[in-house]
């Protein structure tokens, strides 16, 4: 195995035994276990983010996967279903139609969807309000990126301010718990890599960005 994923399993495995009701702990130690192979255990820890946190879309998506790949289709149908429909109530798009595919890879189709489940965000979004991408709320936009880049102008685009401060918060468990040093590239890296399994920030937008200014 990969030193670095070993020692990124290490960390995220401390961290959700020290704070079982961390729900990226649970996130983090899922993904990771994922890149390694090990789904059954992927599968477990994506569950407990899920009882945590039950608007993730992604942590359902994961979940679904890391059933799939564990051999769990039956399971899978459960979990992927609730969550395209978690994911279609908040409008995030990319989860959605990735676990419709995931669906249909193991030859069941993506539920039919109350009519009420999209209008209801659609509605907000045509009074104008704004509705965080993370937790599929109505919130408060930030005035301004929380810094530059393709990264902050997508978390500006569709990160609430609550949903940031609570980043704020969990990134501080982060830093202590792993015990970072934000001056040192690697830890930086850890932490960017945290903020963005937390804000749901796919790889496409994260490209080869370098680590914000803080």
């Amino acid at each position: 195995m990969n030193p670095d994923l070993e020692r990124r399993i290490a960390q995220f495995e401390r961290m959700a035994s020290a704070d079982p009701d961390n729900e990226m702990a649970h996130f983090s130690l899922g993904n990771a276990y994922l890149q390694a192979g090990r789904a059954a255990e992927a599968a477990g820890c994506f569950e407990a983010c899920i009882r945590l946190a039950q608007e993730m879309s992604k942590a359902y998506q994961l979940a679904g996967q890391a059933m799939i790949d564990a051999g769990w289709a039956d399971k899978a149908v459960e979990t992927l279903t609730t969550g395209y429909e978690v994911a279609a109530r908040k409008g995030d798009r990319m989860p959605q139609e990735a676990m419709a595919q995931l669906l249909r890879s193991i030859g069941r189709e993506p539920p039919t969807l109350a009519a009420d489940v999209e209008a209801a965000a659609a509605k907000l979004r045509d009074q104008g309000t704004f509705i965080c991408q993370r937790t599929g709320r109505a919130g408060h936009q930030m005035e301004k990126p929380p810094f530059k880049g393709p990264v902050g102008a997508w978390i500006h685009a569709n990160i609430a301010e609550e949903t940031w401060q609570e980043w704020i918060r969990q990134g501080t468990k982060v830093i202590n718990e792993l015990r970072l040093d934000l001056s040192r590239e690697n830890d930086a890296a850890t932490y960017d890599r945290h903020m963005h399994e937390y804000l749901g920030i796919d790889e496409a937008t994260v490209g080869g960005e370098a680590a914000p200014s803080r």
